[in-house]
């Protein structure tokens, strides 16, 4: 019914909010029967974790009007009505626009985004006292056809050895599908160009070091049956799924830290959203501390400088950025060569 609504009470750092959670019982995730109401709940028991690896940054809203199957839409300032404890900071874009983007500073903010309806909550890798500087090194393992799970450990465990050569620590969560997303905490001294040359040093090492296993190659039909080390969400406004936030996905996962010796058993179809409350009440957030011993990128973009003058430069940016100086044509091989 229109009227239809509850109000949940959230604690948070300056005391308790109550946050009015309207439509309760809509369904978002069909399959697994998970309504409004259960999301909002979810938030608040993951909030502490939820905010330590989340808050303080630009984050960008993945809303869901009416459920994880209808259509769905990136709200990158703040939605309209936000509370007054919601804040925002100014970001520039690739196009070198700027523009205000939310900041969620304690629970009780996520448990509003999910009263706007949303599932998906994508953070930037910088702080919003910072956001030109990002303060995490990210690399996004994308199993591709013919690989899964199992592969994408093998790839970062790999990762993770090749980023202690390099003078940094890693910490893994799931990416709540088939995937594996290995973050390093850095000093925020370099802005994101920097950062996304690092990463692509850092990809490219793995890659010599197991070319059976994963690829750098951006174009889909290179890459074969390996892991996609996906350098490009190192971009500004580039961004995945950050930790405890659910995915739209039919049994409601969530893309969960782990620990790195829990790669060899651990199901990442049983972290979902009925799931990992309880397992972090139990065994606690397998990230906090995450921030406490940042590491330095000059020994990556050291290995950047190195292959550069080896003939391996820049790589392909996102089809809307801007051209980038010193990218290769954007040009799909197999249609490069027809045309020639």
């Amino acid at each position: 019914m229109a009227g239809e609504a509850e109000v949940i009470t959230v604690e948070g750092p300056d005391g308790e909010r109550e946050v009015r959670i309207s439509s309760p019982t809509r369904v978002l995730w069909p399959d697994a029967g998970i309504t409004k109401l259960d999301l909002a709940h979810y938030m608040v028991a993951v909030g502490e974790a939820f905010i330590a690896a989340n808050g303080d940054r630009p984050i960008s809203l993945q809303r869901f009007p009416d459920g994880i199957d209808s259509e769905t839409f990136f709200s990158k300032n703040p939605p309209k009505g936000a509370p007054h404890y919601a804040r925002s900071v100014m970001v520039v874009y690739p196009s070198g626009r700027t523009h205000p983007q939310l900041v969620i500073d304690e629970p009780a903010t996520a448990v509003w985004a999910v009263q706007m309806n949303t599932v998906v909550f994508h953070p930037w890798a910088s702080r919003a006292g910072r956001p030109d500087f990002p303060d995490q090194l990210r690399v996004d393992l994308d199993p591709q056809p013919g690989t899964d799970f199992d592969d994408a450990i093998a790839a970062a465990l790999g990762l993770r050895s090749v980023m202690e050569e390099a003078g940094l620590t890693g910490f893994v969560k799931t990416s709540g599908n088939r995937g594996l997303h290995v973050f390093a905490p850095i000093e925020p001294a370099y802005e994101f160009l920097d950062v996304r040359h690092a990463v692509i040093a850092l990809a490219r090492e793995l890659e010599r070091r197991m070319p059976r296993a994963v690829t750098t190659a951006w174009w889909k039909e290179e890459r074969g049956k390996r892991i996609f080390v996906d350098f490009n969400q190192a971009n500004r406004d580039r961004t995945m799924a950050g930790a405890y936030s659910p995915r739209a996905l039919a049994h409601a996962p969530v893309s969960c830290p782990i620990e790195w010796d829990e790669l060899a058993h651990i199901d990442p179809r049983n972290l979902t959203i009925s799931t990992v409350p309880e397992r972090l009440a139990k065994h606690g957030d397998s990230w906090a501390g995450m921030h406490e011993h940042p590491g330095s990128i000059d020994q990556l973009l050291g290995w950047w400088k190195r292959d550069s003058e080896a003939g391996l430069g820049e790589l392909p940016f996102p089809p809307d950025f801007p051209k980038m100086p010193g990218e290769p044509p954007r040009v799909q091989p197999s249609r490069a060569r027809a045309e020639r």
